[in-house]
């Protein structure tokens, strides 16, 4: 029995080493390490806070299956994501009106570190009881309607001169 139990065990560590396996000691992590930060990006000249977070392969699920799912969803889900959102310590974020997106996607360059080249939704009605999105790579809007699923960036107005309006 010992024998075999050594046998098994012989086998299952060299198949583990062979796959790509590790045995070496896991360091710890150190004290106070951050693993995601809640990144912003700032729009000075119009004095926004934009929201620049992940975008998770649950959320581009739900972009596929139409449905919900944090920063994705119908326009009622994104306008409630923005209004209940806490983030970078603030609470006060809003979906965007198609302005204020199509502005910050004319800046030269990518201005957020997390991006989807795919239709954002904004706050701004058309006159067909549609919504405008936003499509970043060129800053278009086009309507659509609200049930479809697009993706949310939220924003919030800052104040002037770095204070903050609450």
């Amino acid at each position: 029995m010992k024998k075999s139990v050594l046998s098994l065990w012989m086998v299952l560590s060299t198949a583990f080493l062979i796959a790509g396996g590790d045995l070496s000691p896991v360091e710890p992590v150190e004290a106070g390490k951050v693993c995601h930060q809640d990144l912003t990006f700032i729009e000075e000249d119009v004095n926004l806070m934009w929201q620049d977070q992940l975008y998770t392969d649950a959320e581009a699920g739900a972009i596929a299956r139409t449905h919900n799912a944090g920063k994705a969803g119908t326009w009622n889900h994104a306008v409630n994501y923005c209004r209940s959102l806490y983030y970078a310590g603030y609470s006060d974020w809003r979906l965007p009106t198609s302005d204020e997106l199509q502005h910050v996607h004319r800046i030269e360059g990518q201005v957020f570190t997390h991006f989807t080249d795919k239709d954002f939704w904004t706050s701004t009605p058309t006159t067909e009881g549609k919504y405008y999105v936003v499509y970043p790579a060129d800053a278009y809007i086009y309507k659509r309607n609200k049930s479809e699923t697009n993706y949310v960036r939220c924003v919030r107005c800052t104040g002037i001169k770095g204070e903050e309006i609450n």
